[in-house]
């Protein structure tokens, strides 16, 4: 979501931008979770002035770690280093979900500390660094000479455009190519290849003895990140997870969730997409999506804003685009 945010989805939808000019949090390392045992959650945030970290997940496997999604953030990255440490295991395998750039920018650090591991996905990341980040990175110039551009976004700014020039080392040693039962580490993964999604190409993960379900970016909170998406693709990706024995499953952003909070996730999806895409008012669409998810956020009244003000934002950026966004090459039908 790196374009929309800069050109103003962090100002107007998330209002963490140069009008409220918050004064900078110190920048704390987050913390892992252990979600069940053998499985841990390093939390992707959403901080004043800053891009997103989307969450990671890390599953313990005979030989080693293996770590989903690797942040934007170096506070990010060394929470997962530190989590390595502690557990004294190397990371033997990174699984990126999909290759936006708070999910896959912690790659290059977490080889140079294991220079042995692999990372693991979609060839996507290839038509995304010719498309939709080479534009980014033209785009965003005007905003490192803006001061009204808070200072840190436009730090996190020039991070993503090094990330974007340096982009070859994002990519996957192993290109995931089809879904099917992976040993990485030792460890047996069911990998889920789903085309036109969240992007091109994304992957999610279920590992059948944690019963735990790593979706990167097919779930998000406080809203679907629709900048790059096919909303048909995205709906039967959930369906495809919805058959699947999971206890829990981690969003790419957002806590984890039981069954019965996935299944109400995908409800609301799915309404949001259909008001999306219908004459109703931009803000009652909006509404109703807040409504519909309110028990999955917090009481912050903070992110119940973001989920309005963001949910608004990509009503607006269907519509433009009849109904999906302008990098999904799929037709709606």
């Amino acid at each position: 979501m790196y374009r929309s945010m800069v050109a103003g989805l962090a100002t107007a939808a998330l209002g963490i931008g140069a009008s409220v000019q918050a004064a900078p949090l110190p920048v704390v390392t987050p913390a892992p979770q252990e979600v069940v045992p053998g499985v841990w959650l390093i939390p992707g945030r959403i901080l004043p002035n800053r891009q997103p970290d989307g969450n990671s997940v890390v599953f313990e496997a005979p030989e080693g770690l293996v770590v989903v999604d690797t942040g934007r953030h170096a506070s990010h990255r060394e929470a997962i280093l530190s989590l390595a440490r502690r557990q004294k295991k190397d990371i033997v395998a990174i699984v990126n979900t999909h290759w936006h750039l708070d999910h896959v920018s912690g790659n290059p650090d977490l080889r140079a500390a294991y220079p042995r591991l692999q990372v693991h996905a979609s060839d996507a990341i290839d038509g995304a660094l010719a498309g939709f980040l080479r534009a980014s990175a033209a785009d965003s110039a005007a905003y490192l000479d803006d001061p009204e551009i808070p200072a840190e976004t436009r730090d996190d700014i020039r991070a993503d455009l090094l990330s974007i020039e340096n982009g070859s080392a994002l990519k996957p040693d192993v290109v995931i190519s089809a879904s099917g039962t992976m040993a990485l580490g030792g460890l047996a993964l069911r990998v889920s290849l789903v085309p036109d999604a969240v992007t091109a190409g994304d992957v999610w993960l279920y590992e059948a003895k944690s019963r735990v379900a790593a979706l990167g970016d097919l779930v998000t909170l406080p809203a679907p990140f629709l900048d790059t998406a096919c909303p048909q693709g995205w709906k039967a990706a959930l369906d495809e997870v919805a058959t699947s024995p999971f206890e829990v499953a981690i969003p790419g952003h957002g806590a984890p969730m039981t069954r019965g909070q996935f299944l109400l996730y995908q409800a609301a999806f799915e309404a949001f997409v259909a008001c999306s895409i219908s004459t109703r008012p931009e803000d009652e669409c909006a509404s109703r999506w807040t409504e519909s998810i309110r028990p999955l956020l917090s009481d912050d009244p903070l992110e119940q804003q973001r989920a309005k003000g963001m949910a608004a934002y990509y009503v607006g950026l269907l519509r433009a685009n009849g109904g999906r966004s302008k990098y999904c090459a799929i037709e709606p039908t």
